[in-house]
């Protein structure tokens, strides 16, 4: 059984694995940053809104830069934007740490901003080069591993932090320990050189910025999940952290290793998701286990109005670990639906779309979480007007899953 699961996984192009071994050293400083960094700034005496304010920079610069990236792209090697996203993620990672750790808020800002630009490089560029590179029998193991590699990340940055924690915590407190992973983050350079110069890069059609050759009823119909989902997760994914921290008073370490263990369970289910999607489609690949997903949120959201009792700290943490994993395997197949649904032409131009949706629409939520806890709404109501934004977000994927495949048996 486990070899079927990764035979797929053996055939993959030695270029496309390098760049996914690349694109996980990136992830263990973007995990690290999403798991501790809250709490750090937290500890140094920054509020929820002001939290909220710093996070929204990074994920304006994404939004800002994803889609002219899509369109500069098309025809032109990606390769060159990996190594500045190896050397940028790794730097502004360090530069964030000494300006929080010596009280500058403007630099917080600036560097943020200049991690979100350096981490777009390799968030939005990831997708096409492995679709330009792999053949179509290794795409969906490819994606779905490029996806897997944040859960990889979550693992191993989450266990190392609990360990260092454990070992010395007077030492290696939250400074310390994203200082290290950041500096760890810079080994992914030679993995980028690894993946040689040799590229596949398809011709360009008319002219880079004419946007009329685009499907866009097409695009709008594939993308509009996506935004839904997109505006829910970031009132909850970037603050998760401070739920736990201050309605269970949960410490940094301990969050991280809760992560590093649902994040077993998240890399296992993504590489699930090729032998899931052939034996039963995309219908229970997406929407069955993200049903799930919403459930389980709507649950965790809930423990908050019983903390005082002793079982809503354990519930919280169970429901966190059932939703992850559902949550988060169906992010491969939505993503590979998505693709095939809008056709090769739309396809560079739908993977820098779904950065700035993704990155814009966290942007915006992270304004309205700063202005909802500003008012002094609790965790629990903000995470459940997102479990009714993912509901919705399902919905619409169930109705286009339909008409995909209409459109296929209409081509076939």
């Amino acid at each position: 059984m486990i070899s079927k699961i990764l035979r797929p996984y053996r055939l993959i192009e030695k270029s496309v694995i390098n760049m996914i071994v690349a694109e996980f050293f990136i992830q263990m400083v973007n995990a690290a940053m999403m798991m501790v960094l809250n709490i750090y700034l937290a500890k140094k005496g920054y509020s929820d809104p002001e939290i909220a304010d710093f996070i929204s920079w990074r994920f304006l610069s994404v939004m800002v830069l994803a889609f002219p990236l899509g369109l500069f792209i098309k025809g032109r090697k990606i390769v060159p934007f990996f190594y500045i996203a190896s050397i940028g993620v790794s730097l502004f990672s360090v530069l964030i740490l000494l300006s929080v750790e010596y009280a500058h808020p403007l630099m917080v800002h600036i560097s943020l901003a200049c991690w979100g630009i350096s981490y777009a490089f390799m968030q939005v560029l990831a997708l096409p080069y492995i679709l330009r590179n792999t053949s179509s029998e290794n795409q969906s193991a490819a994606i779905s591993l490029s996806y897997s590699t944040y859960s990889f990340a979550m693992i191993s940055t989450g266990t190392m932090i609990f360990l260092l924690n454990y070992f010395n915590p007077i030492f290696f407190h939250e400074y310390q320990s994203l200082l290290l992973i950041s500096g760890l983050s810079g080994i992914s350079l030679y993995f980028v050189w690894r993946m040689g110069k040799s590229e596949v890069i398809p011709k360009v059609e008319g002219s880079r910025k004419d946007l009329s050759g685009f499907d866009w009823k097409v695009i709008a119909m594939a993308m509009t999940p996506s935004l839904i989902l997109a505006i829910g997760a970031g009132l909850t994914i970037p603050f998760i952290n401070l739920f736990f921290f201050k309605v269970f008073n949960m410490s940094a370490e301990k969050f991280a290793i809760v992560n590093a263990f649902s994040s077993v369970t998240v890399a296992f289910a993504a590489l699930l998701v090729p032998h899931i999607k052939k034996r039963y489609g995309y219908r229970i690949a997406i929407t069955r286990t993200q049903t799930i997903a919403v459930i389980s949120l709507a649950l965790l959201a809930c423990t908050e109005y019983y903390k005082v009792e002793g079982w809503a700290y354990f519930a919280a943490v169970f429901f966190f670990l059932l939703r992850q994993p559902l949550m988060n395997m169906a992010a491969p197949a939505a993503s590979e639906l998505v693709m095939n649904y809008v056709g090769p032409k739309n396809q560079e131009i739908i993977s820098a779309l779904t950065a700035s949706i993704w990155s814009g629409s966290w942007f915006f939520s992270a304004i309205i979480f700063r202005v909802l806890r500003n008012s002094g709404m609790m965790y629990a109501n903000v995470f459940l007007i997102t479990a009714s934004l993912y509901a919705f977000g399902v919905l619409w994927y169930y109705l286009l899953i339909n008409k995909y495949e209409k459109k296929n048996l209409i081509n076939s």
